[in-house]
């Protein structure tokens, strides 16, 4: 009410601060209060700690005028992959941005809301339409200097596959920033040079990202370790091909608060692995793909890291059960367990693992061939606290596997199966009626899997918000009859299931109001009844996937767009009877759109010239 500002009348600049800092620190919050008047937009700007940018077009300009903007940023995340050139129209140049957005804050708060969004790329003013002009240019060492130099107090930095920054610029990061916590250098071709600058000054250092760095080698990552020993908690090294065992050692030898190691390497041997395994006996994550590494590694992790909580093995060749019994006769702490292609593990390993570390929560085994049903009923028989299961091309599961999870795991909340072909609707109703709290319930590709056992999910599993059947193709109108009138589901993918149609969705459509993701792909019978059901009951509707339903019409899109109108995701490739009329009627009738994805030739010239932006083409020449 008008007069009656209380807010603003008491609290002081101080107080009011300290609110916005504890409030989450996502870009629909932060726009929000800079909504409401110039005090707070003014607040919230120096408030601001946390910036997220693209890194082409123009970075090394937007870094200078972010450090302007918002004085006391602490974690500045670029990321090459996140394009700012789409937020300005055809001919359009940042400053011609700047300057607009300038001319709008004089008349209107909208411009001064754009100017505090925490992507910053979109102060300039426009989100725009139609392609870019702008010269591709990427953040180079003379932007990363200018981010030393004027945010000091720099804690988190993240620079994802920033290809033009080298050690000069790095070195810049080190030498201003000794506060620097977090590092991320993911795909950028920065040397040993930069990263022995960091080892020598930023001593506070905890978390460290080397993945695909591949001008690296032991000298750089030897340095860090020698020097940021003390504080260094997380490390993570993929595809530099130059590490070997040598900075391992160092690792091993200095950072004893290690907690967290991922490492990818063809190059890597047992000895590297063996010193972190002894040396760091704080490690509580381990990652490993590594093809050269031995049971003994795994042995001596289970004798020495009796902390470690996670354990992730990829492609393993020359693992076997001992490594897994010793994880289990010492890792008594273990809660997530991903087993993928190892393929001489068998059920001794996943016995001994439910047998020592009762405590697990999360197990994932994909393609672990000599993996069968005994080792999967231990684990249901010894974990009572299992919250998620995935298992993904195991052909030796069979149904009594899921009968004994569903009997001992009452917790479990997620449900993942690909391709288990041993696998069916007994499995999936022993599920539904031992585990009420399924949250999530992902199925792909599993023939043996129909009505039966999607209908007692339903009936059962009341909490169930996020289900996906994949190309089950035994599925139908009944199994989702039952899940809309027993659950209230957010997310939904029947992609494939072409025995569902008309029926199956409209009951999905009015008993789950909550839904926000649809993807219905390849249903040969879905009619624009469907689509009209959906647009009545299903208001929040964000995405959208309809691709190869042969029976869509631009009537049916009428009427789904008309109720949701919050929609900013629609596919829609190989629809026969959608014209470009329809593609028309859902870009001008979702005011929110971001993407449609459509083949080119049904496009008017007109909706190409309006909405360039959000349209994507699968297939360019039909």
């Amino acid at each position: 009410m008008r007069g009656r500002d209380l807010i603003n009348t008491i609290l002081p600049d101080e107080l009011l601060s300290d609110i916005f800092l504890r409030l989450d620190a996502s870009k629909s919050s932060c726009d929000a209060i800079s909504l409401v008047c110039k005090r707070w937009l003014i607040l919230e700007r120096a408030s601001r700690r946390t910036v997220r940018i693209g890194a082409s077009g123009c970075p090394d300009e937007y870094m200078a005028l972010m450090l302007r903007r918002f004085e006391e940023v602490r974690n500045v995340y670029i990321d090459e992959r996140l394009t700012v050139s789409s937020l300005f129209p055809s001919g359009f140049s940042p400053r011609q941005g700047l300057q607009l957005s300038n001319n709008r804050r004089k008349k209107s708060r909208v411009g001064e809301i754009k100017c505090s969004s925490s992507k910053f790329p979109s102060f300039v003013g426009n989100n725009g339409s139609g392609g870019s002009s702008l010269e591709s240019t990427s953040l180079s060492d003379d932007g990363l200097t200018v981010l030393a130099k004027g945010c000091t107090r720099l804690e988190k930095l993240s620079l994802i596959w920033c290809s033009n920054v080298t050690s000069a610029g790095l070195i810049s990061i080190a030498v201003n920033c000794a506060t620097l916590k977090s590092l991320d250098l993911q795909g950028c071709y920065v040397g040993d040079q930069g990263l022995a600058a960091v080892g020598e000054c930023c001593l506070q250092l905890e978390d460290l990202n080397l993945r695909f760095c591949e001008g690296l080698s032991d000298t750089g990552l030897a340095k860090v370790a020698s020097g940021c020993g003390k504080s260094l908690r997380a490390l993570s090294v993929a595809a530099c091909a130059k590490i070997t065992d040598i900075s391992l050692k160092a690792v091993g030898l200095h950072c004893k608060s290690l907690q967290s190691l991922s490492l990818d390497s063809e190059f890597v041997k047992n000895e590297g692995v063996l010193a972190v395994a002894k040396g760091c006996l704080s490690l509580q994550a381990l990652k490993l793909q590594c093809i050269n590494v031995t049971d003994e590694v795994l042995q001596a992790v289970g004798t020495y890291c009796l902390a470690l909580e996670l354990l992730a093995l990829y492609s393993f060749q020359r693992f076997t059960d001992r490594s897994l019994c010793a994880i289990g006769s010492g890792c008594k702490q273990l809660k997530n367990l991903t087993l993928s292609d190892c393929y001489f593990l068998s059920d001794k390993s996943l016995e001994a693992i439910s047998t020592g570390c009762r405590g697990l929560t999360h197990l994932e085994v994909n393609g672990c061939h000599n993996i069968g049903t005994l080792g999967l009923e231990s684990v249901g028989k010894s974990c009572p606290g299992l919250l998620e299961l995935s298992l993904l091309y195991c052909q030796r599961i069979s149904n009594n596997a899921l009968l004994e999870v569903g009997r001992g795991c009452k917790l479990l909340q997620a449900l993942h199966l690909v391709d288990c072909s041993s696998i069916g609707d007994d499995a999936i109703y022993h599920i539904a009626q031992g585990c009420k709290n399924l949250k999530k319930l992902h199925l792909r590709r599993c023939y043996d899997i129909g009505d039966k056992g999607i209908i007692s999910v339903g009936e059962n599993c009341r909490l169930l918000t996020d289900l996906s059947l994949r190309f089950c193709d035994r599925v139908g109108n009944d199994a989702l009859i039952a899940i809309g009138q027993g659950c209230s589901l957010q997310h939904l993918n029947v992609s494939g299931c072409h025995r569902i149609g008309d029926a199956g969705l409209i009951a999905i459509a009015r008993g789950c109001p909550q839904l926000v993701h649809l993807d219905v792909s390849v249903l040969q019978y879905l009619s624009d009844m469907a689509l009209a059901e959906l647009g009545e009951g299903c208001s929040l509707l964000k995405d959208v996937v309809l691709s190869h339903c042969r029976q869509i019409t631009d009537n049916g899109l009428e009427h789904l767009v008309k109720g949701c109108t919050r929609l900013e995701s629609c596919h829609m490739v190989y629809c026969p009877k959608v014209t470009a009329a329809g593609v028309a009627t859902v870009i001008s009738g979702c005011p929110r759109i971001k993407r449609v994805l459509v083949e080119k030739w049904k496009v008017s010239h007109r909706t190409r010239r309006r909405a360039a932006s959000v349209l994507s083409f699968l297939c360019v020449d039909l």
